[in-house]
Protein backbone atom coordinates (compact mmCIF):
# COMPACT_ATOMS: atom_id res chain seq x y z
CA UNK A 1 0.00 0.00 0.00
CA UNK A 2 1.14 3.37 -0.97
CA UNK A 3 2.77 5.19 2.18
CA UNK A 4 0.76 8.50 1.76
CA UNK A 5 -2.37 6.52 2.06
CA UNK A 6 -2.43 5.60 5.85
CA UNK A 7 -3.15 9.38 6.43
CA UNK A 8 -5.84 9.04 4.26
CA UNK A 9 -7.72 5.99 5.54
CA UNK A 10 -10.93 6.65 7.52
CA UNK A 11 -12.68 3.70 9.49
CA UNK A 12 -14.38 1.39 6.78
CA UNK A 13 -15.47 4.39 4.21
CA UNK A 14 -12.02 5.53 4.20
CA UNK A 15 -10.86 1.77 3.05
CA UNK A 16 -13.35 1.36 0.39
CA UNK A 17 -12.44 5.28 -1.05
CA UNK A 18 -8.47 3.03 -1.14
CA UNK A 19 -9.41 -0.07 -2.37
CA UNK A 20 -11.37 1.74 -5.47
CA UNK A 21 -8.45 3.96 -5.83
CA UNK A 22 -6.02 1.16 -6.45
CA UNK A 23 -8.49 -0.77 -8.46
CA UNK A 24 -8.57 2.01 -11.06
CA UNK A 25 -5.02 2.15 -10.93
CA UNK A 26 -4.21 -1.04 -12.09
CA UNK A 27 -6.90 -0.84 -14.21
CA UNK A 28 -5.71 2.15 -16.49
CA UNK A 29 -2.49 -0.16 -15.99
CA UNK A 30 -4.11 -3.20 -17.52
CA UNK A 31 -5.84 -1.10 -20.19
CA UNK A 32 -2.89 0.27 -21.46
CA UNK A 33 -0.91 -2.73 -21.81
CA UNK A 34 -3.77 -3.95 -23.91
CA UNK A 35 -4.13 -1.58 -26.23
CA UNK A 36 -1.15 1.14 -26.46
CA UNK A 37 2.52 0.21 -27.61
CA UNK A 38 4.10 2.59 -25.90
CA UNK A 39 7.80 4.45 -27.05
CA UNK A 40 11.56 3.66 -26.53
CA UNK A 41 10.26 0.65 -24.72
CA UNK A 42 10.56 -3.12 -24.61
CA UNK A 43 7.03 -3.78 -23.90
CA UNK A 44 7.90 -7.37 -21.88
CA UNK A 45 10.01 -4.86 -19.56
CA UNK A 46 6.64 -3.81 -18.43
CA UNK A 47 6.20 -6.54 -16.73
CA UNK A 48 8.73 -6.33 -13.95
CA UNK A 49 8.49 -2.09 -14.48
CA UNK A 50 4.77 -1.47 -13.94
CA UNK A 51 3.70 1.33 -15.69
CA UNK A 52 2.24 4.03 -14.27
CA UNK A 53 -1.25 6.29 -15.26
CA UNK A 54 -0.88 9.81 -14.53
CA UNK A 55 -3.93 11.52 -13.49
CA UNK A 56 -3.15 14.83 -13.01
CA UNK A 57 0.15 17.41 -13.38
CA UNK A 58 0.75 20.28 -10.72
CA UNK A 59 4.04 22.76 -11.41
CA UNK A 60 6.87 20.55 -10.99
CA UNK A 61 4.54 17.52 -9.89
CA UNK A 62 2.82 14.31 -11.59
CA UNK A 63 0.42 12.22 -9.44
CA UNK A 64 -0.80 9.14 -9.90
CA UNK A 65 -4.31 7.54 -9.35
CA UNK A 66 -3.64 6.34 -5.62
CA UNK A 67 -2.57 10.35 -4.95
CA UNK A 68 0.93 9.68 -5.00
CA UNK A 69 3.29 12.17 -6.57
CA UNK A 70 6.61 12.25 -8.88
CA UNK A 71 8.82 15.50 -9.26
CA UNK A 72 9.30 15.38 -12.80
CA UNK A 73 13.23 15.80 -13.01
CA UNK A 74 13.47 15.29 -16.88
CA UNK A 75 10.40 17.39 -17.94
CA UNK A 76 8.54 14.63 -19.28
CA UNK A 77 11.11 13.92 -22.06
CA UNK A 78 12.43 17.24 -21.98
CA UNK A 79 9.42 19.71 -23.31
CA UNK A 80 7.68 20.70 -19.85
CA UNK A 81 9.43 24.52 -19.69
CA UNK A 82 7.10 26.31 -16.75
CA UNK A 83 5.18 22.93 -15.10
CA UNK A 84 2.05 21.06 -15.95
CA UNK A 85 -1.68 23.16 -16.02
CA UNK A 86 0.70 25.82 -15.79
CA UNK A 87 -1.95 29.10 -15.38
CA UNK A 88 -1.14 31.46 -18.24
CA UNK A 89 -0.30 29.23 -20.72
CA UNK A 90 -3.91 27.76 -19.81
CA UNK A 91 -5.12 30.66 -20.18
CA UNK A 92 -3.86 31.41 -23.53
CA UNK A 93 -5.18 28.00 -24.75
CA UNK A 94 -8.60 28.66 -23.67
CA UNK A 95 -8.83 32.06 -24.82
CA UNK A 96 -7.74 30.57 -28.62
CA UNK A 97 -9.90 27.72 -28.57
CA UNK A 98 -12.78 29.96 -28.38
CA UNK A 99 -11.00 31.77 -31.57
CA UNK A 100 -9.45 29.50 -34.18
CA UNK A 101 -8.71 25.59 -33.33
CA UNK A 102 -7.22 24.94 -36.45
CA UNK A 103 -7.02 26.66 -40.17
CA UNK A 104 -4.55 24.95 -43.07
CA UNK A 105 -1.88 26.86 -43.75
CA UNK A 106 -1.50 26.69 -47.37
CA UNK A 107 -3.52 29.83 -48.76
CA UNK A 108 -4.01 30.49 -45.94
CA UNK A 109 -2.81 32.20 -42.34
CA UNK A 110 -2.94 33.67 -39.03
CA UNK A 111 -2.41 35.64 -35.53
CA UNK A 112 -0.59 32.93 -33.47
CA UNK A 113 2.02 31.78 -36.50
CA UNK A 114 2.82 35.10 -37.47
CA UNK A 115 3.31 36.73 -34.11
CA UNK A 116 5.63 33.85 -33.43
CA UNK A 117 7.56 33.74 -36.41
CA UNK A 118 8.05 37.22 -36.16
CA UNK A 119 9.08 36.55 -32.33
CA UNK A 120 11.45 33.92 -32.87
CA UNK A 121 13.18 35.98 -35.93
CA UNK A 122 13.37 38.82 -33.31
CA UNK A 123 15.36 36.47 -31.13
CA UNK A 124 17.81 36.07 -34.03
CA UNK A 125 18.33 39.60 -34.96
CA UNK A 126 16.66 38.80 -37.94
CA UNK A 127 19.32 36.63 -39.10
CA UNK A 128 17.12 33.62 -39.43
CA UNK A 129 14.05 35.14 -41.30
CA UNK A 130 12.02 32.36 -41.95
CA UNK A 131 10.33 29.59 -40.43
CA UNK A 132 8.58 26.61 -41.63
CA UNK A 133 6.17 24.40 -39.31
CA UNK A 134 5.57 20.75 -38.40
CA UNK A 135 4.46 18.99 -35.17
CA UNK A 136 7.87 16.79 -33.96
CA UNK A 137 11.55 17.36 -33.96
CA UNK A 138 12.29 14.51 -36.09
CA UNK A 139 9.97 16.45 -39.05
CA UNK A 140 11.91 19.38 -38.31
CA UNK A 141 15.46 17.61 -39.10
CA UNK A 142 13.45 16.26 -42.34
CA UNK A 143 12.37 19.47 -43.47
CA UNK A 144 15.96 21.17 -42.68
CA UNK A 145 17.61 17.90 -44.41
CA UNK A 146 15.62 18.59 -47.38
CA UNK A 147 15.61 22.43 -47.55
CA UNK A 148 19.46 21.72 -47.81
CA UNK A 149 19.89 19.54 -50.64
CA UNK A 150 17.00 21.41 -52.33
CA UNK A 151 18.42 24.72 -52.33
CA UNK A 152 21.59 23.75 -53.71
CA UNK A 153 20.17 21.57 -56.54
CA UNK A 154 18.33 25.28 -57.26
CA UNK A 155 20.91 26.71 -57.03
CA UNK A 156 22.75 24.48 -59.86
CA UNK A 157 24.87 22.43 -57.24
CA UNK A 158 22.73 19.00 -57.39
CA UNK A 159 26.00 17.04 -56.52
CA UNK A 160 25.84 18.27 -53.07
CA UNK A 161 23.86 15.89 -51.69
CA UNK A 162 25.17 14.02 -48.34
CA UNK A 163 24.91 14.84 -44.81
CA UNK A 164 27.53 14.97 -42.04
CA UNK A 165 26.72 13.72 -38.28
CA UNK A 166 28.58 13.45 -35.07
CA UNK A 167 29.42 10.12 -33.74
CA UNK A 168 26.50 9.47 -31.04
CA UNK A 169 24.79 12.40 -32.37
CA UNK A 170 20.97 11.67 -32.45
CA UNK A 171 18.60 13.60 -34.65
CA UNK A 172 14.95 11.49 -34.43
CA UNK A 173 13.79 8.33 -36.08
CA UNK A 174 11.88 9.13 -38.83
CA UNK A 175 14.13 7.49 -42.03
CA UNK A 176 16.00 10.85 -43.13
CA UNK A 177 16.58 11.94 -39.33
CA UNK A 178 17.32 8.56 -38.60
CA UNK A 179 20.28 8.31 -41.38
CA UNK A 180 21.97 11.15 -39.44
CA UNK A 181 22.01 9.32 -36.33
CA UNK A 182 24.47 7.56 -34.80
CA UNK A 183 23.04 5.58 -32.32
CA UNK A 184 23.43 1.55 -32.89
CA UNK A 185 20.34 1.30 -30.74
CA UNK A 186 17.59 3.08 -32.98
CA UNK A 187 19.60 2.78 -36.40
CA UNK A 188 20.93 -0.88 -36.78
CA UNK A 189 17.67 -2.13 -37.30
CA UNK A 190 16.59 -0.27 -39.98
CA UNK A 191 20.08 0.44 -41.65
CA UNK A 192 19.05 -1.15 -45.04
CA UNK A 193 16.23 1.87 -45.23
CA UNK A 194 18.62 4.59 -44.68
CA UNK A 195 21.05 6.77 -46.56
CA UNK A 196 24.38 6.42 -45.88
CA UNK A 197 25.77 9.74 -44.18
CA UNK A 198 29.54 10.93 -43.60
CA UNK A 199 30.49 10.57 -39.12
CA UNK A 200 32.62 13.05 -37.94
CA UNK A 201 34.03 12.85 -34.10
CA UNK A 202 32.64 14.06 -31.40
CA UNK A 203 34.27 17.46 -29.72
CA UNK A 204 32.67 15.39 -26.31
CA UNK A 205 34.66 16.88 -23.34
CA UNK A 206 34.65 13.34 -21.58
CA UNK A 207 37.20 12.13 -24.20
CA UNK A 208 39.90 14.18 -23.32
CA UNK A 209 43.39 12.94 -22.57
CA UNK A 210 45.33 13.90 -18.80
CA UNK A 211 46.08 17.35 -19.76
CA UNK A 212 43.86 17.98 -22.31
CA UNK A 213 40.93 20.66 -22.13
CA UNK A 214 37.72 20.70 -23.92
CA UNK A 215 38.88 23.56 -26.23
CA UNK A 216 41.46 21.10 -27.40
CA UNK A 217 38.95 18.58 -28.14
CA UNK A 218 36.93 21.07 -29.65
CA UNK A 219 39.74 21.85 -31.86
CA UNK A 220 40.35 18.33 -32.53
CA UNK A 221 36.83 17.28 -33.47
CA UNK A 222 36.77 20.70 -35.84
CA UNK A 223 40.06 19.34 -37.58
CA UNK A 224 38.34 16.15 -38.31
CA UNK A 225 35.24 18.33 -40.21
CA UNK A 226 38.35 19.84 -41.93
CA UNK A 227 39.61 16.97 -43.70
CA UNK A 228 36.15 15.53 -44.59
CA UNK A 229 35.54 18.80 -45.99
CA UNK A 230 38.89 19.48 -48.23
CA UNK A 231 38.37 16.25 -49.34
CA UNK A 232 34.04 16.13 -49.92
CA UNK A 233 33.42 19.51 -50.02
CA UNK A 234 31.64 19.38 -53.13
CA UNK A 235 29.26 16.38 -52.80
CA UNK A 236 28.12 17.75 -49.11
CA UNK A 237 24.95 19.74 -48.66
CA UNK A 238 24.98 19.93 -44.97
CA UNK A 239 26.68 18.87 -41.10
CA UNK A 240 23.96 18.36 -38.24
CA UNK A 241 24.85 19.25 -34.64
CA UNK A 242 23.18 19.25 -31.44
CA UNK A 243 24.74 22.66 -30.10
CA UNK A 244 26.53 22.04 -26.50
CA UNK A 245 25.16 18.91 -25.54
CA UNK A 246 24.37 15.68 -27.46
CA UNK A 247 21.65 14.87 -25.55
CA UNK A 248 20.41 11.15 -26.49
CA UNK A 249 23.94 9.98 -26.41
CA UNK A 250 24.34 10.42 -22.70
CA UNK A 251 24.31 14.19 -22.49
CA UNK A 252 27.78 14.51 -24.03
CA UNK A 253 28.61 18.18 -23.46
CA UNK A 254 31.78 20.10 -25.62
CA UNK A 255 32.75 23.83 -25.87
CA UNK A 256 31.07 26.80 -27.72
CA UNK A 257 34.36 26.82 -29.53
CA UNK A 258 33.15 23.61 -31.59
CA UNK A 259 30.54 25.40 -33.26
CA UNK A 260 32.47 28.68 -34.00
CA UNK A 261 35.16 26.94 -35.81
CA UNK A 262 32.54 24.63 -37.95
CA UNK A 263 30.99 27.75 -38.39
CA UNK A 264 34.21 29.29 -40.35
CA UNK A 265 34.56 25.71 -42.05
CA UNK A 266 30.88 25.89 -43.28
CA UNK A 267 31.16 29.29 -44.81
CA UNK A 268 34.89 28.08 -46.10
CA UNK A 269 33.60 25.29 -47.82
CA UNK A 270 30.07 26.03 -48.88
CA UNK A 271 28.57 23.83 -46.71
CA UNK A 272 25.30 24.55 -44.89
CA UNK A 273 25.16 24.19 -40.69
CA UNK A 274 22.03 22.50 -39.19
CA UNK A 275 21.61 22.89 -35.82
CA UNK A 276 19.21 20.54 -33.90
CA UNK A 277 18.33 22.75 -31.02
CA UNK A 278 14.92 20.75 -30.52
CA UNK A 279 16.08 19.79 -27.10
CA UNK A 280 18.75 22.16 -26.05
CA UNK A 281 17.22 25.39 -27.17
CA UNK A 282 14.70 27.56 -25.29
CA UNK A 283 17.11 27.93 -22.73
CA UNK A 284 17.95 24.99 -21.28
CA UNK A 285 21.40 25.37 -22.14
CA UNK A 286 21.76 28.86 -20.42
CA UNK A 287 20.77 31.35 -23.57
CA UNK A 288 17.44 30.86 -25.13
CA UNK A 289 19.48 29.52 -28.54
CA UNK A 290 22.91 27.41 -27.47
CA UNK A 291 24.63 28.70 -30.51
CA UNK A 292 24.48 32.11 -29.10
CA UNK A 293 27.21 31.11 -26.79
CA UNK A 294 29.41 30.41 -29.46
CA UNK A 295 28.51 33.82 -31.44
CA UNK A 296 27.08 31.98 -34.49
CA UNK A 297 23.74 31.37 -36.18
CA UNK A 298 23.04 28.37 -38.72
CA UNK A 299 22.28 28.24 -42.23
CA UNK A 300 18.92 26.02 -40.85
CA UNK A 301 18.17 26.03 -36.64
CA UNK A 302 15.68 23.26 -36.27
CA UNK A 303 13.76 23.97 -32.38
CA UNK A 304 10.90 21.73 -30.78
CA UNK A 305 10.17 20.03 -27.04
CA UNK A 306 9.80 23.42 -25.33
CA UNK A 307 8.93 25.92 -27.70
CA UNK A 308 5.17 25.14 -26.69
CA UNK A 309 6.06 24.87 -23.07
CA UNK A 310 5.15 21.31 -23.18
CA UNK A 311 1.61 21.25 -24.31
CA UNK A 312 1.07 20.72 -27.70
CA UNK A 313 3.07 19.11 -30.74
CA UNK A 314 4.85 22.43 -32.10
CA UNK A 315 8.62 21.86 -34.35
CA UNK A 316 9.70 24.39 -36.66
CA UNK A 317 12.63 25.36 -39.15
CA UNK A 318 14.36 28.68 -39.12
CA UNK A 319 16.40 29.76 -42.09
CA UNK A 320 17.81 32.77 -43.57
CA UNK A 321 16.59 34.77 -46.32
CA UNK A 322 19.01 33.38 -48.52
CA UNK A 323 17.82 30.18 -48.28
CA UNK A 324 14.28 31.01 -48.64
CA UNK A 325 14.46 33.23 -51.95
CA UNK A 326 16.60 30.03 -53.34
CA UNK A 327 12.76 28.51 -53.70
CA UNK A 328 11.39 31.63 -54.51
CA UNK A 329 10.35 31.06 -58.20
CA UNK A 330 7.08 30.74 -60.70
CA UNK A 331 8.14 27.19 -61.55
CA UNK A 332 6.28 24.84 -58.47
CA UNK A 333 9.39 22.32 -59.02
CA UNK A 334 11.17 24.67 -57.42
CA UNK A 335 8.94 25.45 -54.59
CA UNK A 336 9.98 23.62 -51.05
CA UNK A 337 7.68 20.33 -51.78
CA UNK A 338 7.14 19.50 -47.90
CA UNK A 339 3.68 19.95 -45.96
CA UNK A 340 1.96 18.74 -42.57
CA UNK A 341 -1.92 18.73 -42.37
CA UNK A 342 -1.08 20.40 -38.61
CA UNK A 343 1.64 22.60 -39.63
CA UNK A 344 1.45 25.94 -37.84
CA UNK A 345 -1.61 24.96 -35.74
CA UNK A 346 -3.43 28.06 -33.76
CA UNK A 347 -3.36 26.23 -30.86
CA UNK A 348 0.26 25.10 -30.96
CA UNK A 349 1.39 28.53 -31.94
CA UNK A 350 -0.73 30.03 -29.15
CA UNK A 351 1.04 27.82 -26.36
CA UNK A 352 5.10 28.65 -27.49
CA UNK A 353 3.61 32.82 -27.88
CA UNK A 354 2.80 32.20 -23.94
CA UNK A 355 6.28 30.50 -23.47
CA UNK A 356 7.81 33.58 -25.20
CA UNK A 357 5.63 35.77 -22.95
CA UNK A 358 7.02 34.00 -19.74
CA UNK A 359 10.26 34.24 -20.80
CA UNK A 360 10.08 37.75 -20.78
CA UNK A 361 8.19 38.66 -18.18
CA UNK A 362 9.79 36.57 -15.42
CA UNK A 363 13.45 37.40 -16.66
CA UNK A 364 13.67 33.35 -16.78
CA UNK A 365 17.21 32.91 -17.88
CA UNK A 366 18.64 35.46 -15.06
CA UNK A 367 16.48 33.19 -12.75
CA UNK A 368 17.53 30.02 -14.01
CA UNK A 369 21.43 31.01 -13.34
CA UNK A 370 20.15 31.23 -9.53
CA UNK A 371 18.36 28.03 -9.53
CA UNK A 372 21.12 25.96 -11.70
CA UNK A 373 23.83 27.15 -9.46
CA UNK A 374 21.91 26.13 -6.35
CA UNK A 375 21.47 22.92 -7.54
CA UNK A 376 25.01 22.38 -8.66
CA UNK A 377 25.65 22.78 -5.17
CA UNK A 378 23.07 20.89 -3.87
CA UNK A 379 24.63 17.72 -6.03
CA UNK A 380 28.18 18.21 -4.78
CA UNK A 381 27.86 15.18 -3.00
CA UNK A 382 27.14 13.30 -5.92
CA UNK A 383 29.89 14.66 -8.21
CA UNK A 384 32.58 13.54 -5.48
CA UNK A 385 30.97 10.21 -5.37
CA UNK A 386 33.48 7.16 -5.59
CA UNK A 387 30.98 5.23 -7.83
CA UNK A 388 30.57 8.35 -10.44
CA UNK A 389 32.49 9.79 -13.48
CA UNK A 390 32.37 12.84 -15.40
CA UNK A 391 29.98 14.92 -13.14
CA UNK A 392 28.75 18.22 -15.73
CA UNK A 393 26.52 20.91 -15.80
CA UNK A 394 25.89 22.87 -18.64
CA UNK A 395 22.60 25.73 -18.14
CA UNK A 396 19.77 23.65 -16.86
CA UNK A 397 21.21 20.19 -17.44
CA UNK A 398 23.39 18.14 -15.18
CA UNK A 399 24.74 14.73 -15.99
CA UNK A 400 26.68 12.01 -14.68
CA UNK A 401 28.20 8.56 -15.65
CA UNK A 402 28.18 5.90 -12.66
CA UNK A 403 30.65 3.08 -12.91
CA UNK A 404 30.26 -0.80 -12.85
CA UNK A 405 26.93 -1.02 -13.79
CA UNK A 406 24.88 -3.96 -14.64
CA UNK A 407 22.96 -4.07 -18.03
CA UNK A 408 19.60 -3.41 -16.47
CA UNK A 409 21.02 -0.09 -14.07
CA UNK A 410 18.53 2.37 -16.04
CA UNK A 411 15.32 0.39 -15.49
CA UNK A 412 16.42 -0.21 -12.00
CA UNK A 413 17.56 3.39 -11.54
CA UNK A 414 13.84 4.60 -12.92
CA UNK A 415 11.93 2.08 -10.56
CA UNK A 416 13.67 3.11 -7.45
CA UNK A 417 13.59 6.78 -8.52
CA UNK A 418 9.66 6.50 -8.82
CA UNK A 419 9.67 4.87 -4.71
CA UNK A 420 11.43 8.05 -3.69
CA UNK A 421 9.08 10.65 -6.01
CA UNK A 422 11.24 11.40 -8.95
CA UNK A 423 10.62 10.51 -12.35
CA UNK A 424 13.84 10.17 -13.82
CA UNK A 425 14.94 7.82 -16.87
CA UNK A 426 18.88 7.43 -17.45
CA UNK A 427 20.55 6.87 -20.83
CA UNK A 428 22.50 3.72 -20.32
CA UNK A 429 24.88 4.74 -17.23
CA UNK A 430 24.30 7.77 -17.49
CA UNK A 431 22.07 9.71 -14.72
CA UNK A 432 20.84 13.00 -15.71
CA UNK A 433 18.27 16.11 -14.72
CA UNK A 434 16.67 18.26 -17.04
CA UNK A 435 13.70 19.77 -14.88
CA UNK A 436 11.02 22.40 -15.49
CA UNK A 437 12.24 25.95 -14.82
CA UNK A 438 10.24 26.40 -12.01
CA UNK A 439 11.60 24.45 -8.94
CA UNK A 440 11.82 26.09 -5.90
CA UNK A 441 14.76 25.96 -3.38
CA UNK A 442 12.34 22.67 -1.49
CA UNK A 443 12.32 21.39 -4.69
CA UNK A 444 16.10 21.58 -5.53
CA UNK A 445 17.16 20.36 -2.42
CA UNK A 446 14.79 17.27 -2.80
CA UNK A 447 15.98 16.57 -6.19
CA UNK A 448 19.30 16.74 -5.20
CA UNK A 449 18.80 14.63 -1.87
CA UNK A 450 16.64 11.80 -3.61
CA UNK A 451 18.60 10.93 -6.72
CA UNK A 452 21.88 10.50 -4.20
CA UNK A 453 19.39 8.22 -2.26
CA UNK A 454 18.19 6.41 -5.40
CA UNK A 455 21.93 6.17 -6.50
CA UNK A 456 23.32 4.69 -3.54
CA UNK A 457 20.21 2.13 -3.29
CA UNK A 458 20.62 1.15 -7.09
CA UNK A 459 24.69 1.09 -6.91
CA UNK A 460 24.33 -1.26 -3.73
CA UNK A 461 22.72 -3.59 -5.62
Amino acid sequence: MCRRMDSRLRGNDGEIGVVLELNKQSDWVARSLRSVWHPCTQMQHHETVPLIPVKSGKGAWLYDHEGRRYLDAISSWWVNLFGHANPRINAALKDQLDTLEHAMLAGFTHEPVIELSEKLSALTGHVLGHSFYASDGASAVEIALKMSFHSWRNNGKSGKQEFVCLKGSYHGETIGALAVTDVALFKDAYGPLLRASQTVMSPDARNATEGETAEDMARKAAADVERLFIERADKIAAIIIEPLVQCATGMAMHDPLYLKLVRELCDRHSVHLILDEIAVGCGRTGTFFACEQAGVWPDFLCLSKGISGGYLPLSLVMTRNEIYEAFYSSDVTRGFLHSHSYTGNPLACRAALATLQIFEEDNVLAANRIKAARLTAALQPLAQHKQVRNFRQRGMIWAFDAINTTPDFSRRFFATAVEHELLMRPIGSTVYMMPPYILNDEEIDGLAANTLAVFDKVMAG
